[in-house]
């Protein structure tokens, strides 16, 4: 079995945007675990007093996630349906439809956030949605860290090989939040974790980073037994303690609904698995209407703050594995030894 690095662990926490921040990843690094802090909704200034942070905490080594999509154009004829679609919630909530600020609400990596790791040198430097311009994957390897991306494919991870990746993380269907797919939208060509796994490890000559569905000792003794130099766990992360995940997040995935989850582009515009709530049975998972991502936030976000505020879910992109294992409130040190035991 080829480690990712003979000093790094073999568990990495997952990056989650929107659930975590700094204090998530350096609760996982101080306790044997791999920390990752996503960086995709941060500005220049929270990137860096979050890296600050990573740096002030003694971390010898952390994971900087970044996406690697390319921002689409905004098509006026596709946001005005999408905004038909919400109307009668924006209506039931009293709001007003025609206010909706359309534009993206990630961005991808840009020369700018590069320019700012330059000061902190990150081993590690991941991305989801593929990979960025070739100029700017220079950039990253001339601070001396580490590139992984996401696969949800075979084809992706030979990509993924080709193009300059150090490490394959392999997502398995079963995996929360966004798919990682950048070759195909097709979801069929997608897989579970237990699948897709052994195949990249037979076909790539790189290390593989087994993610999906792994949230107990015994599933990251599994991943590891089918040739994965790593394992990255997100769901199991998300009641921590460290964790910023909402109010309403942490009921729902103390209650029934963390048992039904679905891929769904509603919020985003981009297929990512959650908790099934009532927009998305309402309205179908999957919509044509919805703006392509992440111009798809924009619309979503008024319901989703009035419904929060009254303490529903309705219209909030709950995102969470189909193995959550675990409805306890608890330490971020004290999950990571729990699946460390798994070794």
């Amino acid at each position: 079995m080829t480690r990712v690095y003979d000093s790094f662990p073999a568990l990495i926490q997952a990056p989650m945007a929107g659930s975590q921040g700094s204090a998530l990843a350096i609760a996982v690094g101080q306790s044997g675990g791999l920390g990752s802090l996503p960086c995709a909704m941060l500005g220049l200034d929270q990137l860096q007093a979050e890296l600050r942070l990573l740096t002030e905490a003694g971390l010898q080594a952390y994971n900087i996630n970044f996406f690697a999509h390319t921002t689409p154009q905004p098509n006026p004829a596709q946001e005005a349906a999408w905004l038909n679609c919400l109307k009668p919630y924006f209506d039931e909530w009293d709001l007003n439809v025609s206010q909706v600020v359309s534009g993206p609400g990630r961005q991808p990596f840009s020369a700018a956030q590069a320019e700012v790791l330059e000061a902190y040198k990150p081993a590690v430097v991941s991305f989801h949605f593929g990979l960025p311009s070739a100029d700017l994957l220079r950039r990253v390897r001339a601070l001396g860290a580490q590139v992984w991306s996401t696969a949800t494919t075979v084809a992706e991870g030979l990509w993924l090989q080709k193009n300059g990746a150090d490490v394959v993380i392999a997502q398995g269907l079963e995996a929360g939040g966004h798919r990682g797919h950048f070759l195909s939208p097709d979801l069929t060509e997608q897989m579970g974790t237990l699948a897709l796994l052994p195949q990249l490890v037979r076909m790539l000559d790189i290390p593989v980073i087994a993610a999906g569905g792994i949230a107990t000792p015994q599933a990251v003794r599994a991943a590891l037994e089918l040739g994965a130099s790593a394992v990255q766990v997100g769901s199991a992360y998300l009641l921590a303690n460290e964790a910023t995940t909402s109010a309403v997040h942490r009921a729902a995935l103390k209650s029934d609904a963390r048992f039904h989850t679905a891929l769904t582009n509603l919020f985003s515009g981009r297929p990512a698995r959650g908790m099934v709530n009532r927009v998305m049975q309402e309205l179908g998972f999957i919509r044509s209407e919805v703006p392509e991502f992440p111009l798809a936030t924009a619309a979503m976000a008024p319901l989703r703050v009035a419904a929060e505020r009254a303490g529903l879910g309705d219209f909030s992109p709950l995102w969470v594995g189909q193995h959550l294992a675990t409805t306890t409130e608890e330490p971020a040190a004290v999950i990571t030894q729990r699946l460390l035991s798994g070794l």
